[in-house]
């Protein structure tokens, strides 16, 4: 399991925009580096993040080789109701990583 990090209030007014921010750690090797022995180290990459709120995705966010080792992604949100929201990273090899976060609208 890789370490994440998950940033959103606890609370929130109905119509407030909140700021949701994550971060995971992952390598993120491209593929293209040659390693220690000169061979070309294999591609591992986070090649797709979602974020739902109570089953309804609400963000998602392809990714690519280029991207930075450690993918820290920031998104808005209005808040309309509590609920609980699941981000979900997925990549190479089959890699899969659910975390979970609620907030409570009020």
């Amino acid at each position: 399991m890789a370490r994440t990090l998950i940033n959103l209030p606890k609370t929130a007014k109905p119509g407030d925009v909140i700021a949701i921010k994550t971060l995971i750690s992952h390598p993120m090797e491209t593929g293209f580096r040659p390693g220690a022995d000169g061979r070309i180290l294999p591609r591992n990459i986070v090649t797709e993040f979602v974020c739902r709120f109570e089953d309804e995705e609400i963000f998602r966010a392809e990714l690519f080789p280029a991207s930075a080792a450690n993918p820290y992604l920031t998104f808005t949100w209005v808040a309309t109701r509590s609920g609980r929201f699941s981000f979900i990273w997925r990549g190479d090899d089959g890699f899969d990583q659910t975390e979970s976060a609620a907030i409570t609208v009020a």
